[in-house]
């Protein structure tokens, strides 16, 4: 071919190059293009093409109007230098059209989040953070991966929260067609989890724990035994009744609260809810079977705690709620509302003031405010304050609370 016998030498590529690249960006083929430092072979390249004598000098200049007069006045390329370029290296694909090509590709990309925000306007901040953060092109770099990966996070998303709670691979099975989908690791369970959090309203973090916390918010575990709730004097089920007749604490695990579920019979009229397993202890030390019921969450609510609290609130129980003073506490609490109704105990800005009064020394409250909306005044009494109390500071007061035994609607007596 002779277009390239005379442009497509190697020693010519640069010239070549540097012309594609003016017609990606849609300039002009004229003026001149030079090379620095030139060998031998280059020289003679250029001056067999435009058939000019050799000259010396530490660089070599080629104007494109000669080129392109060359291949015109030749019949190589009779529409001239561009046409010869396009011939020699494929079509040319300008840049600003490829920029918009790829922007159209990445909007589409992006279309199963945005009908999945009308579904679920809750989530419209968390799809305004992926778009802006980059998280779904870190994870799919190319716009028909991210397409499939944000549809599979909408189909997972759009069956979340779930109640009754339910194992995680089961929930991926029965939403995404693979048990699998949502293991740790994937680009999938990174997505999913960065929407539980912001629904959730908990603070970022990383690890098994974090993550299994996680997931329970949504009412998803990873199998039925590894999560647990911790209770005293509650009844209802076979193992609760067994250990509320010694009035001794005892361990549920997701398993046992959905294959025994809590009898309506023998439910607690009141049940008091704390976040830290030291209330429980003193709890039974102190009152044994004459404790009033009692639920902790030790952390976040697992999805055994959602389902054990979920069925009393269901089958009338009143929950009263106490948690730490601290931005967490109010988060733990935060979290607890937004799945079953609860209502204060001993929680409330007028109680921290309390407590703060008469209790030292204290910690320095860390951390970033959150709201507290069964009271709305704690929040800005913790702001004022700045200290934290945590429940092992007001444990007198609790356990006077807690005084009477299991309430019932048999007719068991204690104290609400």
């Amino acid at each position: 071919m002779r277009l390239r016998r005379l442009l497509g030498a190697p020693e010519l590529a640069w010239l070549v190059e540097r012309i594609r690249r003016r017609l990606e960006r849609e300039e002009p083929l004229t003026g001149s293009v030079s090379l620095a430092d030139p060998d031998d072979a280059g020289r003679g390249a250029v001056e067999r093409l435009l058939g000019r004598a050799p000259r010396r000098g530490r660089s070599l200049s080629v104007r494109l109007e000669a080129v392109d007069h060359v291949l015109r006045r030749s019949g190589i390329s009779p529409d001239g230098l561009a046409a010869a370029v396009r011939a020699l290296t494929g079509p040319v694909v300008p840049v600003r059209a490829e920029r918009d090509e790829k922007a159209r590709a990445w909007a589409e990309a992006y279309a199963p989040l945005d009908a999945l925000v009308t579904r679920r306007p809750d989530l419209a901040k968390w799809a305004d953070r992926m778009r802006g953060e980059g998280l779904v092109r870190r994870l799919a770099p190319e716009p028909r991966l991210a397409a499939a990966l944000l549809a599979d996070t909408a189909s997972a998303l759009d069956g979340l929260p779930v109640e009754p709670a339910m194992s995680l691979p089961a929930f991926a099975a029965r939403a995404l067609g693979n048990a699998h989908a949502l293991d740790d690791g994937t680009a999938l369970a990174t997505l999913v989890l960065s929407a539980l959090r912001r629904l959730s309203g908990r603070p970022p973090g990383s690890g098994a724990q974090w993550r299994r916390e996680t997931w329970a918010s949504a009412g998803l575990v990873r199998d039925e035994l590894s999560s647990t709730v911790l209770a005293l004097n509650v009844r209802g089920t076979p193992a609760l009744d067994l250990h509320a007749d010694a009035g001794e604490p005892v361990v549920l695990t997701l398993r046992q609260l959905t294959r025994h579920p809590s009898s309506p019979r023998t439910r607690p009229t009141t049940v008091r809810i704390c976040e830290n397993p030291a209330v429980v202890a003193a709890a039974a030390d102190a009152h044994g079977t004459g404790c009033a019921p009692l639920i902790c969450l030790q952390g976040q609510p697992s999805a055994a705690a959602l389902a054990l609290l979920g069925t009393l609130h269901a089958h009338g129980s009143t929950l009263l709620y106490h948690g730490d003073f601290d931005w967490g506490g109010l988060r733990i609490a935060s979290t607890l509302l937004r799945h079953v109704a609860w209502r204060p105990w001993r929680y409330t800005a007028t109680e921290y003031r309390t407590a703060v009064g008469r209790t030292t020394p204290l910690a320095p409250l860390t951390g970033r405010p959150v709201d507290s909306p069964w009271d709305p005044g704690l929040r800005p009494a913790l702001v004022e304050l700045g200290v934290r109390v945590e429940e092992e500071s007001v444990l007198d007061d609790l356990l006077t609370d807690l005084l009477g035994g299991p309430s019932t609607r048999n007719g068991r007596a204690g104290a609400q």
